[in-house]
């Protein structure tokens, strides 16, 4: 384990500090509960994103988004990371993720074609897919945690009205794919191997693909000489000329609560990119996106040093699994801030005669969310969000001090010999 002495931006705020923020995060549970839910960093901010963000607020800078500016931090960023070059003026800019994501749906899709996801993954897949009048076909992963093939084909089929193993659409019908990568909540960082397997199984049934890779800057930097973790763009992966990626400095950067993001195309969905209605591009905020730039350009050396303390507490998760929670398993994952907690063959203590512990939190396997919060007064995301696979399981955000994290699993442990 990397040592607990390693000093990081997510070690600079107390508890008490942290508190003060109003947040969801920090709003949403009364104040005895450790928040570890929802994807927000306990981290100090990026200092070249405060000055941004001050300065533009000085100099009345404030006024309406215009032109590429974000693509091109975004492919500066990306050609320093990963070597990936892409033509900046093709990209779109759009308010956050999400919405980018519904605006190429709208484009790629219509009302009653299906999108196909991979399960247990970020909620918002299901809703806003469905809000937008779009079925949703889900492709699960596979026990290992990773794209399963059989799966994706099989989805595939059905989403299109082709018969499995097919050469192509049965029914005509627009489908798409819409890849989380990396993955959330599992931290699955897709190999180009998988990555090239689904674009040639989406090129065989007519399926266009849409990745989010908001969580892509976040993958384990390996410390203390272990190999180091890999995203892998989907743009640079053979079959990909016809997919569309969305990016955003969002999530690596902390910045969920001044959103921009953009779209990328390859060359074959350049047009399609161009044909979102202008107006999509009215919610952006120009200081969210000077705010994005200003980390994309500058923010190399806060994010290698959050990054350093998510592979820190990594380390100390497992290790403190190991003594207070010996039932739950956690499968370390190559991205994200995000641990998915398999909590399926944890026992807790029986209920008392006339407890008035919600039913729900009775068994800690069935309901880990609700036990943990009502019985440790620690707050988890609920695997159930997250579609099939969710079970039983919690996700907690590893971005946090890491007094606060050996204080989280402490009276997780707690919580099943009491």
């Amino acid at each position: 384990m990397t040592g607990t002495s390693l000093r990081t931006p997510l070690d600079v705020l107390t508890l008490d500090e942290l508190r003060r923020r109003t947040s969801v995060k920090w709003r949403t549970f009364d104040p005895d509960v450790l928040p570890l839910f929802v994807a927000e960093m306990d981290a100090a901010p990026c200092e070249p994103v405060v000055e941004a963000v001050a300065a533009a607020m000085r100099s009345g800078d404030t006024g309406y988004d215009h032109g590429t500016v974000y693509g091109e931090a975004y492919a500066r960023f990306a050609e320093r990371r990963w070597g990936w070059s892409f033509d900046p003026t093709t990209t779109r800019t759009l308010p956050d993720v999400m919405v980018a994501v519904v605006e190429v749906l709208r484009v790629l899709t219509a009302p009653g074609d299906a999108v196909v996801v991979n399960p247990p993954v970020y909620p918002p897949f299901f809703g806003f897919v469905r809000n937008e009048g779009r079925r949703v076909v889900a492709a699960p992963l596979g026990a290992d945690l990773r794209l399963d093939l059989d799966a994706l084909e099989r989805a595939f089929a059905e989403a299109t009205g082709a018969a499995a193993h097919g050469s192509g659409p049965g029914s005509g019908r627009r489908a798409v794919w819409l890849v989380c990568n990396p993955h959330n909540p599992t931290g699955t960082a897709h190999t180009r191997d998988e990555l090239a397997a689904g674009l040639a199984l989406a090129a065989r049934y007519g399926v266009r693909v849409v990745a989010d890779e908001i969580h892509a800057p976040i993958t384990r930097p390996g410390l203390d000489g272990r190999p180091a973790s890999a995203h892998t763009p989907l743009l640079t992966v053979a079959g990909s000329d016809d997919a569309v990626a969305v990016v955003s400095a969002s999530k690596a950067f902390n910045l969920p609560g001044i959103k921009a993001a953009a779209a990328v195309g390859g060359p074959g969905a350049v047009a399609d990119l161009r044909r979102i209605p202008e107006e999509a591009s009215h919610g952006v905020h120009h200081v969210a996106v000077l705010a994005h730039v200003a980390a994309l350009d500058h923010g190399d050396a806060w994010l290698d040093a959050v990054l350093a303390g998510v592979e820190r507490n990594a380390w100390l998760l497992a290790d403190l699994l190991a003594e207070h929670l010996p039932g739950v398993r956690c499968r370390p994952g190559e991205a994200t801030y995000l641990a998915w907690l398999d909590c399926r063959g944890l026992a807790g203590p029986a209920a008392s005669p006339g407890s008035t512990v919600p039913d729900g939190a009775r068994s800690p396997a069935a309901d880990p969310r609700g036990w943990f919060l009502d019985r440790a007064r620690v707050a988890l995301e609920d695997g159930r969000r997250f579609g099939p696979g969710g079970e039983g399981h919690v996700r907690l955000n590893l971005a946090t001090n890491v007094d606060v994290l050996a204080e989280a699993v402490r009276r997780m442990g707690a919580s099943l010999a009491s």
